[in-house]
């Protein structure tokens, strides 16, 4: 809203200074600052607010130390994430962009998913929540969406990279630079040549095959979204661990927002120029901006808990970012730690019912699962645990910003 408002200023009445919203760093920088006065100044209102209607965490015999005394403490805290992000989203972005529009989207349909399950846990008394089942319809209404608006919109395209990369100091003109086209193109990376087209996955199916491609697209959207949501909820599960880690892949996802969508860095750095995506960085500063105020009482010993309502916000608006900048393909090594609680819960699962089967006694590769709950059960305590969470995500935040140039 203020961004059109300063638009209009600077274009009809000349107003000195106003033009500085055009720039997305300095709407970025404000949105960051913005949402973390929100979710710091007006997060303590929010736990009162959630503490008076005793929305606390019930107790479970996970035989865990200090289990007994996080009874009690305010859950659904993702409230405060998703409200400190979408006050400065809505005040500084462009809201007719279409990446921004997908994002709001993805906060609110993810939030309401989240929402409801901690609804039902809280006041209905039942602690297994919303059924899985409804989850993942949930998952998959919103991969449908944000797959078929990503496939069939005009206003995502691409730009192909130019054999020959623009210099800094270049003075022709970069619009010489190949045209914008509808793409399922998307990187691999620490590889040369690092695109793939997804729609080359049924170019056996004839010489049409390209207008088919949504078959192949949406279905991997779909996948990319359930399974990182899920990934995000299951690592809440220790105060801090969740948060923390989820804004040091924000952050690293920022840069590649940035860079994608700025024609002269895309060029310079020789990678997919994405119209129109650069917006997406304002809506990651107000996200990150969020996610660390919310660390201010999330923090150990936590004030409040996040609760589904934003752990799977979290992990569906990581996982769309990543998609729409054409970066899914780097979840894997980005969102290692998601992957890695997933994981464990599947390898733990399976092989009890495996060795149940086989020798009549379920065994575990595992003390506990989620992995972090392992740490827990080998006596780490869980500032440490979390900590160490935190530095191995920085690594991998590092190793993902790094495939820019390694290939």
């Amino acid at each position: 809203m203020l961004y059109y408002l300063f638009e209009y200023l600077d274009k009809t009445m000349d107003v000195p200074g106003a033009g500085v919203f055009q720039y997305i760093t300095f709407r970025s920088a404000l949105a960051l600052i913005l949402s973390l006065m929100i979710s710091t100044i007006y997060g303590k209102k929010i736990i009162t607010f959630l503490r008076n209607l005793q929305v606390g965490e019930t107790v479970r015999e996970l035989g865990l130390e200090g289990q007994t005394q996080k009874a009690g403490t305010p859950t659904m805290g993702g409230l405060i994430i998703i409200i400190a992000t979408l006050i400065p989203v809505l005040l500084l972005t462009k809201l007719n962009n279409i990446y921004i529009i997908l994002l709001v989207v993805t906060t609110l349909w993810m939030g309401t998913i989240g929402f409801i399950d901690d609804y039902i846990k809280i006041f209905k008394k039942d602690k297994k929540g919303l059924k899985g089942i409804f989850k993942v319809f949930g998952q998959i209404g919103l991969g449908l969406i944000v797959g078929s608006v990503l496939y069939f919109h005009p206003g995502v395209t691409v730009r192909e990279k130019s054999t020959k990369p623009i210099t800094f100091n270049q003075t022709e003109n970069v619009s010489q630079t190949p045209v914008e086209t509808k793409s399922t193109v998307t990187t691999i990376p620490f590889t040369k040549n690092n695109e793939l087209d997804y729609a080359k996955i049924i170019e056996w199916t004839g010489d049409d095959y390209q207008n088919w491609a949504w078959l192949v697209f949406i279905p991997i959207v779909i996948f990319i979204i359930t399974a990182v949501s899920n990934g995000a909820n299951l690592t809440d599960g220790i105060d801090g661990l969740a948060a923390g880690t989820s804004a040091i892949s924000v952050l690293a996802l920022g840069i590649f927002t940035f860079v994608s969508g700025n024609v002269i860095l895309s060029s310079y750095l020789n990678i997919m120029y994405i119209p129109n995506s650069g917006e997406m960085t304002v809506f990651i500063s107000a996200f990150v901006g969020a996610l660390i105020g919310f660390l201010w009482y999330n923090s150990f010993p936590a004030t409040v808990f996040m609760g589904d309502t934003g752990s799977l916000t979290i992990g569906g608006i990581i996982a769309v970012l990543a998609i729409s900048v054409r970066k899914e393909m780097l979840l894997p090594v980005l969102c290692a730690i998601f992957f890695a609680e997933n994981l464990s819960v599947i390898l733990q699962v399976s092989y009890f019912k495996y060795t149940k089967k086989r020798f009549g006694e379920g065994r575990r590769i595992f003390l506990m699962s989620p992995l972090h709950h392992h740490y827990q059960k080998k006596g780490y305590h869980e500032s440490k645990i979390v900590t160490r969470f935190w530095i191995v995500a920085i690594l991998l935040a590092i190793v993902s910003i790094v495939t820019l140039k390694l290939r």
